[in-house]
């Protein structure tokens, strides 16, 4: 078997948007090197200052440099059928498959990350940067941060790796099977084999343990493994692998409450690379309140966070036709519910009794108002959804009350829902959020045989 240890230097940390400015490529076949390619690339962009201070490399010493395309042929040959290796081995790789594919060729070979290989056949050191790894086993480097000299380096370690491993460690990471490669870098893969296949939420965390994404999965192994299937060469894509460090998770008893779980976390943490469900609530409200003739009076607007509305709508369209369908039914004025705004005294509703011009008094009118928000109380359902959790012996439940999310949980599968004060203490309560109402009414909608009324 021949491996390809590589090592590239950029114009940035992302391959989508940065090019290589040098790039080395020793092929070793386990005992000694073979093979080598080493040159500067034109990256045809500025180089940064403070990579220029790092490598030593300016944008002088690229100007006559080859371009990728030049060498593209060359490298492909040279890489095709080899493993390729590297120390984090997902960012030189990035940049090479990428760079080749702008250029018609196509990279696909096994990696090795030589950080991983470290840690596992020397698990207890205090870092695993190529310099410090360097410097504890007494590896010269010559050119540090210069990709031949950091190639040389990275052969000669992968060299120690090979003899000291007893057991047989490479073989399992070049595995048909095995992903290792695909993952991030401080990413173990022990925590990876250790999540099961059920519905769950997971949690991925940076170094310092702060969660910065938090997914939901029917199965929550083969979920996370898809994150990392690929190597996008995008910045939000680099920076997620390279900012996450850790992953935690709950399971839960079914996708639904797999569901449920991650919005209410998502709206409870916030975490840096979740968006989509951050900004989905319900945009207005139906109010009720008293005017200063002492009329009750039913207006939309946008929703308060510090007022109680009778009902929540997503778009003010829907809102005004739920309005208007309670005012022709229980005969209330357009004018007091601000769907007429004309400067009539009169509302041009056929049904208004005249609460507009005070032809009828207030206490008449406001009867039949309250008669409309308690039928709208009655239209919001209470009901139990009930399936047999994944993971233990036990139903689990989601409950809603009056049309609002009260919480859920897991019971014995003889339990008697009707009792629904023994219910609520079995059930978690979380937070009320509009998203988390809704998905719950459509998977009813959807699944009504597991649907249990109250």
């Amino acid at each position: 078997m021949l491996y390809a240890v590589t090592d590239i230097e950029t114009t940035g940390s992302y391959a989508s948007a940065n090019g290589i400015t040098e790039i080395a490529v020793y092929i070793f076949d386990g005992q000694e090197i073979v093979d080598q390619f080493e040159t500067l690339v034109n990256p045809h962009q500025s180089i940064p200052g403070f990579v220029q201070t790092l490598t030593g490399i300016t944008d002088d010493m690229v100007q006559l440099a080859p371009s990728f395309e030049e060498i593209a042929p060359k490298l492909a040959e040279l890489l095709q059928g080899k493993v390729f290796v590297a120390h984090n081995v997902n960012f030189d790789y990035s940049f090479i498959h990428h760079q080749l594919q702008n250029h018609g060729y196509e990279l696909n070979c096994k990696k090795l990350c030589t950080v991983r290989y470290a840690r596992k056949i020397f698990p207890k050191l205090a870092s695993y940067s190529l310099g410090n790894l360097c410097r504890h086993f007494d590896i010269q480097i010559q050119n540090r941060h210069r990709a031949g000299g950091d190639a040389r380096a990275t052969v000669e370690l992968f060299r120690l790796l090979k003899e000291n491993d007893v057991n047989n460690h490479l073989h399992t990471m070049l595995g048909k099977q095995s992903r290792e490669q695909f993952l991030p870098l401080y990413l173990n893969k022990e925590d990876i084999d250790s999540l099961p296949l059920t519905p769950g939420v997971y949690y991925f965390h940076d170094a310092k343990g702060k969660i910065v994404y938090v997914g939901k999965a029917i199965q929550l192994k083969r979920r996370v493994i898809s994150h990392f299937s690929n190597n996008k060469p995008s910045r939000q894509r680099q920076e997620f692998a390279r900012n996450v460090h850790r992953i935690s998770y709950q399971q839960c008893g079914t996708e639904l409450m797999a569901y449920v779980l991650e919005t209410i976390e998502i709206k409870r943490l916030w975490p840096k690379y979740n968006r989509a469900i951050k900004g989905y609530e319900a945009s207005y409200g139906m109010y009720m309140y008293e005017d200063a003739n002492g009329y009750l009076r039913l207006a939309i607007d946008r929703k308060h966070k510090h007022l109680t509305a009778v009902q929540h709508f997503y778009n003010r369209y829907e809102a005004m036709a739920e309005l208007k369908r309670l005012a022709n039914e229980f005969s209330l004025c357009y004018k007091l519910c601000f769907i007429d705004r004309s400067t009539q005294h009169k509302c041009n509703s056929s049904s208004c009794k005249g609460a507009c011009t005070k032809e009828e008094d207030a206490l008449q009118y406001n009867e039949r108002v309250m008669q409309a928000v308690d039928q709208v109380k009655k239209e919001l359902p209470s009901f139990v959804i009930r399936e047999r959790s994944y993971f233990n012996n036990q139903d689990s439940c989601i409950l809603m009350e009056d049309g609002k999310f009260y919480g859920m949980g897991y019971v014995e599968q003889d339990f008697d829902l009707s009792l629904k004060d023994e219910l609520r203490n079995k059930l978690q309560a979380y937070p009320e959020y509009d998203f988390v109402r809704n998905i719950v009414k459509r998977y009813a909608l959807e699944q009504p045989d597991k649907v249990v009324w109250l």
